[in-house]
């Protein structure tokens, strides 16, 4: 079973970048549908990206795209999210999660399909 564990959260100015990363010693992530979600202070969680290895493909929601991109290490067994041009709305705790299925396939953010979560990691976005 997956043991998430995030890094790579911090403080940055507008404009400014971060790369997080996702990771766990428990089994391989490429067997796995890979999300990000995102929590800001007073909201419910929201989806950001998910990836599959099982058909490559990313995806990602509108506010993020061509700002964030997901990819995936196999030799380290990680899931990164880069992300770039981050604003003030991007503040939030981040965090991965999988559905848990064996070579599962991106099928939406609804938080009640995810079994399995990482710690979370702070990104502030602030001048």
């Amino acid at each position: 079973q997956p043991l998430l564990v995030e890094s790579g959260g911090g403080v940055v100015q507008p404009g400014g970048s971060l790369t997080l990363s996702c990771t766990t010693s428990t089994t391989t992530l490429d067997n796995y549908a890979i999300a990000w979600f995102r929590q800001a202070q007073g909201k419910g969680r929201e989806g950001v990206s998910c990836t599959s290895k099982m058909d490559g493909r990313a995806y990602y929601k509108d506010s993020v795209k061509g700002r964030f991109t997901a990819s995936r290490d196999t030799a380290t067994n990680t899931v990164y999210l880069q992300m770039n041009n981050l604003q003030p709305g991007d503040t939030a705790i981040y965090y991965c999660a999988t559905e848990g299925l064996l070579y599962g396939y991106c099928t939406g953010y609804d938080v009640n399909k995810f079994s399995f979560w990482g710690q979370g990691t702070q990104v502030t976005v602030s001048s």
